[in-house]
């Protein structure tokens, strides 16, 4: 009865239009305060089907996905992008693990069995555990602080790269498109890392059998901060003070496709000055001292062979053209120069040794390696030849002439081929066959690069020798650099590790 009375009185209008006021004054007082509701945001715009195509055929030829999606005044519109833009490609990613676990193959066990096989039986496994402490160690820094300094940039740095990734912070699998469109950073720095291990494991052959592990330890610790980091960077990183091909504002406008410089240089005159600061082996030019198994050394240049297509073809950091013609120049370079060195033997000594032929191989690896994306098939022969020769001259009458002690050649080999391989880039290097050399360079290639590549070798040199010198005196001074007479009569395996390689026969 009182709700039909009611339903009456809505129907009076006056009653009707107060009731109406008052809902209005209460939904009113409720919503006193809020902000009015935003209306909604346009949708980003929507790629064409042409710009989505682009996007798939930058993969296919390494460039940049976003360059479709730009306007006339080379911006990207907010929002507008393309599955394509800051996505890893599948085969240029597995690529580039394919060549880090091959740099990594280089090192363990490729240089360990090379420098094993080349030193005495009874310091065979501590070329081998140096190799591994030395893998270990830059591993820890490389996390740390090493691919941050080298490939970062908020130091705004021609020197040092930046602090941004110290601890691999935001290091994932997104590209840097810093370097690589299509490639993982974290890739990418695994990739890198591995160049970092084996730069300083170069080092232990010149000091080879003589040097104290935990001074061998010490010593890299320290140069990989004063010389790699900074080197790497001024080469490779993207402001760096040397990297002639993507820094428009480089002071030296020198190109080094894979590690001339960075690598070979670095640790080749570093090896010199620190075999001269530890001195000669006992015995060195009265005790015979040949290697102890060809066989380890022979197996051990193979695997570097085949590793240094990682080292080479990877460096291009795609699957693409660049990456095959490294591969190519790589290869051709590399046998040339293994019988070049044979040939040299048997013409004045009248036999080709294996140990000639296997440092041929690795000295036309070592020559190829700054120019092998830069330069053509027919360079790659001249390359070789020269290879197979210089080297041979600095080993076999450059190291008698002047009686220094590098067990097993690394000046000779590193030092003198990284120094010619990368001045030859300069003669050889040609935009035919990488076209990257006309982002900055194209005025100087085939002109003056050469010149631009004296002063990146002389640069390296000075670096390298100055910050050397320093490092191992300190070293010296706070551990000592050698074993005791004693402790290097009976070989470093027992001394430093407590080890033997080789056991004939029971000791019960």
């Amino acid at each position: 009865m009182e709700s039909a009375q009611a339903m009456n009185l809505l129907r009076i209008p006056i009653v009707r239009s107060l009731s109406a006021a008052v809902l209005a004054l209460v939904l009113g007082a409720a919503a006193f305060g809020q902000a009015p509701t935003p209306a909604p945001a346009a949708p980003p715009p929507a790629p064409s089907l042409e710009q989505r195509i682009a996007g798939i055929e930058a993969y296919l030829a390494n460039g940049d996905p976003a360059a479709a999606l730009k306007d006339a005044k080379g911006a990207v519109p907010a929002g507008l992008t393309t599955p394509a833009v800051g996505t890893a490609g599948p085969g240029h990613n597995g690529f580039m693990m394919i060549c880090a676990a091959l740099v990594l193959f280089m090192t363990l066990p490729g240089l360990a069995l090379f420098y094993g096989g080349l030193v005495r039986t009874k310091n065979v496994l501590s070329v081998m555990a140096q190799c591994l402490g030395i893998a270990g160690l830059v591993t820890i820094l490389w996390w740390c602080f090493g691919y941050s300094l080298v490939f970062g940039k908020n130091f705004d740095s021609a020197f040092l790269g930046g602090s941004e990734f110290f601890f691999m912070r935001g290091v994932d699998s997104l590209p840097n498109t810093d370097y690589a469109y299509w490639i993982s950073q974290n890739v990418f720095a695994m990739y890198q890392m591995m160049f970092a291990i084996i730069t300083p494991a170069l080092i232990v052959g010149a000091i080879a059998e003589r040097m104290k592990f935990t001074a061998v330890l010490g010593f890299v610790a320290i140069w990989m901060f004063v010389v790699y980091f900074p080197l790497a960077h001024m080469v490779w990183g993207v402001t760096g003070y040397m990297n002639g091909v993507w820094n428009a504002n480089a002071a030296i406008k020198a190109v080094d496709f894979a590690g001339g410089t960075v690598v070979h240089m670095s640790s080749g005159w570093s090896a010199l000055v620190l075999c001269l600061i530890v001195g000669p082996r006992l015995g060195f030019g009265k005790t015979p001292m040949p290697p102890h198994s060809m066989v380890l050394c022979m197996i051990g240049t193979g695997l570097l062979w085949v590793g240094w297509y990682g080292f080479n073809a990877g460096s291009a950091l795609a699957a693409d053209g660049v990456a095959a013609n490294a591969f190519t120049t790589t290869t051709l370079a590399t046998g040339v120069a293994s019988f070049t060195w044979a040939a040299l033997e048997y013409f004045v000594r009248r036999k080709a040794s294996v140990l000639g032929f296997c440092s041929g191989a690795v000295a036309g690896l070592v020559v190829v390696t700054p120019a092998c994306g830069f330069i053509d098939t027919t360079s790659a022969m001249w390359v070789g030849l020269l290879a197979g020769a210089v080297p041979f001259v600095a080993c076999t009458k450059l190291k008698a002439l002047l009686k220094y002690d590098d067990a097993l050649d690394t000046f000779g080999v590193h030092a003198v081929g990284g120094t010619l391989g990368a001045l030859l880039t300069g003669f050889f290097a040609t935009a035919s066959v990488n076209g990257n050399l006309n982002t900055n360079l194209k005025d100087i290639v085939g002109q003056s690069l050469w010149i631009e590549q004296l002063k990146a070798m002389a640069f390296t040199v000075v670096l390298s020798v100055v910050a050397t010198v320093v490092i191992a005196l300190v070293i010296k001074a706070v551990i000592g650099l050698r074993p005791t007479v004693e402790a290097e009569q009976e070989g470093l395996d027992l001394s430093d590790h407590g080890e033997e390689g080789y056991i004939y026969e029971s000791k019960s």
